[in-house]
């Protein structure tokens, strides 16, 4: 490009893993690093803080998965991508105004919902949506403080890592998440949890989990918790079945670790021993594995969870769930069904409610009848729906800034020619919007780190972080924090 024309503008909304990828793809392309394209990328969250999924959708206790936030911080610190945060698409900032200002824009703002099942009593009280309560431990600011844990048996409805993720946190000790950084409100409520067993449920067998090994094989792991398996479960594997387990590497990894659960568990039943956890403590809690389980109906009385009803499945010849006609009952005292996400509607942007995800081919953004919108793209679980894990969300990032650069050199996508950079930081300061930045954010991180500082868990050992939950304190925080002139 001549050295007299304006940068390309590109406005990302998300700062997750899929828009911060998508910002870093571009970055890192071979026009804009051999210097035929000069860009300036602005990422915006409805958090006051960056990184979306990782602060607020994954499990405290998983350091290796929250490591991510490492590469996204490195990314993001080197300063070639400005963060504006506490900003809600559609309100503080509509879609004609970004429009005004970037010459395009990429959503990349996941899925936040839970889906649906559609079952009898599933709006009983007592029976919770995962993201919900993923987002209570998680200490996401828009979410109540508070989360009721009477429940001594509880149902966790689902076969993939979220389900995991949930049933853990509901069956490890509160002493033992000390050690992360979960906020004091959530260390309190499952200190005073009443959890004794809970339940996962999956319509599939062992080997049709979604499971990644390490998840679970980190089942197993908390003091005082006992894994109890049904024989039945994995004799209704067939030897064909064994064989195709034993070709596919993840999946041998974690039917290997139910089976060596129940091998273990029948050892000590024959010998009359009396059960112990993976360190030989004494057991205080039960996570029980079921397989080959249909949901049909949540049961209650006086409005709350009491139960629930399964079906018993096997797989057909095809390979496809049926059922066998077999229906179990359980006590239960609560429900959380974490059998996948869906994507939220963005005010103006063609949304598929049924996918739960923006119409778009290739990261190009379409209205409902197919026909391309200039200048709106669209990136990972909104652009293709919530399935697969974080690592899928570049390869998502390389479809959609290719289809961007073919714009750009089609001439579809043109430099506005003149525009200001700051511009969009007095329009949000115009219209009293109290934003923050990565100065601020990094004000923020240094505060909690220090929260966690002169905080002791339960071996008194200083906690890494305590995280903030309020949004004005964040925000308070973030902002006394921030640099001129984005606090002015």
């Amino acid at each position: 490009m001549s050295s007299s024309q304006q940068p390309f503008r590109l406005a990302v909304i998300g700062s997750g893993p899929a828009g911060v990828y998508a910002a870093e793809t571009l970055l890192r392309s071979k026009q804009v690093k051999n210097g035929d394209l000069e860009v300036s990328i602005d990422l915006f969250d409805r958090m006051p803080t960056p990184f979306g999924l990782i602060r607020y959708g994954v499990a405290p206790d998983h350091p290796r998965i929250k490591g991510i936030i490492t590469a996204l911080h490195r990314i993001l610190g080197r300063g070639d991508i400005r963060f504006l945060g506490d900003i809600e698409f559609g309100t503080d900032l509509t879609a004609e105004e970004l429009r005004t200002h970037y010459d395009a824009v990429i959503f990349a703002t996941g899925a936040l919902q839970d889906a649906d099942l559609d079952i009898p009593g599933i709006e009983l009280a007592g029976s919770h949506g995962a993201a919900d309560f993923v987002a209570w431990y998680d200490g996401n600011p828009d979410y109540p403080r508070t989360w009721e844990l009477d429940a001594e048996s509880v149902a966790v409805i689902g076969n993939g890592n979220v389900a995991l993720d949930v049933s853990r946190v509901l069956s490890k000790s509160a002493d033992e998440l000390l050690r992360t950084e979960i906020p004091s409100n959530v260390y309190e409520g499952l200190q005073a949890a009443n959890t004794t067993d809970v339940h996962i449920f999956g319509r599939r067998g062992p080997a049709q989990t979604k499971f990644s090994p390490l998840e679970a094989r980190e089942l197993a792991h908390p003091r005082g918790l006992q894994v109890v398996m049904d024989p039945r479960d994995l004799e209704q594997i067939t030897e064909a079945e064994w064989e195709t387990i034993k070709a596919d590497k993840r999946t041998d990894q974690v039917v290997r670790n139910f089976s060596g659960w129940l091998e273990e568990q029948q050892r000590r039943e024959a010998a009359g021993e009396e059960p112990t956890d993976k360190h030989g403590g004494p057991v205080s809690r039960r996570l029980h594995m079921h397989f080959w389980h249909r949901p049909v109906e949540v049961l209650g009385e006086d409005g709350r969870v009491t139960g629930m009803r399964f079906e018993r499945t096997r797989l057909d010849a095809e390979g496809r769930v049926e059922g066998t006609g077999e229906f179990v009952d359980y006590e239960l005292g609560a429900v959380y069904r974490a059998v996948g996400y869906h994507g939220s509607e963005l005010p103006g942007i063609p949304y598929d409610a049924e996918r739960g995800v923006i119409h778009n081919v290739a990261g190009r953004v379409t209205d409902t009848e197919g026909t391309l919108v200039p200048g709106l793209y669209a990136n990972g679980w909104i652009k293709r729906g919530p399935v697969g894990l974080i690592g899928a969300t570049k390869s998502d990032a390389i479809e959609t800034i290719a289809s961007l650069l073919e714009d750009i050199e089609s001439g579809t996508l043109t430099p506005a020619p003149e525009r200001d950079e700051d511009a969009i930081l007095h329009l949000l300061e115009d219209k009293g919007v109290p934003f923050t930045t990565w100065d601020g954010w990094m004000a923020l991180d240094e505060h909690e780190k220090a929260l966690g500082a002169a905080a002791v868990d339960a071996d008194d050992e200083p906690r890494a972080r305590v995280k903030v939950v309020e949004r004005e304190e964040m925000v308070r925080v973030a902002r006394e924090g921030m640099s001129t002139p984005a606090n002015a």
